[in-house]
């Protein structure tokens, strides 16, 4: 008898499973045909971190890669684009940073490379930049940080959105992503809307899916799978590090503006205050100007991230990660990931179920 009780258990699990995962599938139905994909999961484009071989490994495994260009050259993002292709074929996305001198230029590479999906970051886009990427064919993705803009963008012509909370890694805005996520996704309806910041779960992601989100997007979850090519040590601080230890950057002189950048707390973290002192110390005493204090402010993290991820230096180089990093425990294929985010969305809905 008992046996036939475990097998009826079986059973029902399995029905559960099924009606969960049909129940996903469901809920992110607008953001996989959106993109092309199996999962409605978006990898943060990061500086350094996406590149060929983690964006690949991403699409590969069902969700959705993004290429981040940050200050490459036109030249050098068509050699990535190429080389990510080589890699997969599944569909990928080319993140390009809005204040890029040669934005003209970069989307005319995408463009001619027929690439899907353009997310566009780091400001508000020109009417010009929209209007290019339209012509190319290409769906473009912008980001929003409250519902004023996210209607705003909308009107322009954006294809989708992405709502992304302070809770992120690397430049980050004052508001979470719960609250980000219960002002605009009630009200934006008529395009797919992503959220992001803060999550490294799949009951995270199930629960914005409920609430309206097309889809998420994670970065942090994905720094430590086996494909990224982040320097050992780099990911090391990671499956060491708390959400306690990513903090943002704090501004110290309201003459001198920050936007803040969530990172691992380590020497160059408390080295960027000192330099913040000293500047304002310097245009005091009349030693330089303001506009060059800023630029000092700046300049001071160009090639930090870099000493980090490529070089390893943990220390003095910039560890860029979102809250979520205490949920990073070792490194890991991005196909065991992506099937833990599943399993852990599914479990949740089933969880849902049998609570109504």
């Amino acid at each position: 008898m008992a046996a036939v009780d475990s097998d009826v258990a079986v059973m029902a699990d399995d029905r559960a499973g099924a009606g969960a995962r049909a129940r996903l599938d469901a809920l992110w139905r607008t953001g996989t045909e959106f993109l092309g994909t199996r999962y409605a999961i978006l990898g943060g484009a990061m500086t350094w971190l996406s590149e060929r071989h983690l964006v690949s490994a991403i699409s590969n495994a069902g969700g959705f890669g993004v290429l981040a260009c940050g200050g490459m050259e036109p030249e050098r993002l068509a050699e990535e684009i190429d080389a990510t292709r080589a890699l997969t074929d599944r569909p990928f996305g080319v993140n390009l940073i809005t204040l890029h001198p040669q934005l003209d230029a970069l989307i005319d590479v995408c463009n001619a490379r027929d690439v899907s999906h353009i997310v566009l970051a780091g400001g508000l886009p020109s009417g010009g930049a929209i209007e290019r990427i339209k012509q190319g064919g290409a769906k473009l993705i912008c980001f929003a940080p409250a519902l004023a803009l996210a209607k705003k963008l909308v009107r322009s012509g954006v294809d989708a959105l992405v709502i992304e909370g302070t809770e992120a890694g690397g430049h980050v805005g004052p508001v979470s992503t719960s609250v980000l996520a219960q002002e605009i996704l009630p009200h934006v309806r008529d395009v797919p809307v992503f959220v992001a910041g803060g999550i490294g779960r799949g009951e995270a992601i199930a629960g914005y899916l409920e609430m309206g989100a097309a889809g998420c997007q994670l970065g942090t979850r994905f720094v430590c799978a086996t494909e990224s090519t982040a320097h050992p040590a780099f990911k090391k601080a990671f499956i060491r590090g708390s959400a306690r230890d990513a903090v943002a950057s704090v501004q110290l002189d309201p003459r001198f503006p920050v936007i803040p950048v969530r990172a691992l707390k380590n020497a160059g973290t408390e080295r960027f205050m000192a330099v913040q002192r000293d500047v304002a110390a310097k245009v005091e005493a009349g030693e330089m100007d303001q506009a060059a204090g800023q630029l000092e402010i700046e300049h001071f993290w160009a090639g930090a991230l870099r000493r980090a991820v490529v070089d390893g230096d943990v220390e003095t180089g910039s560890l860029m990660a979102g809250q979520s990093v205490g949920l990073v425990k070792a490194e890991q294929p991005m196909a065991e990931i992506m099937a833990d985010l599943v399993d852990q969305a599914c479990a949740h809905l089933v969880q849902a179920a049998n609570l109504s």
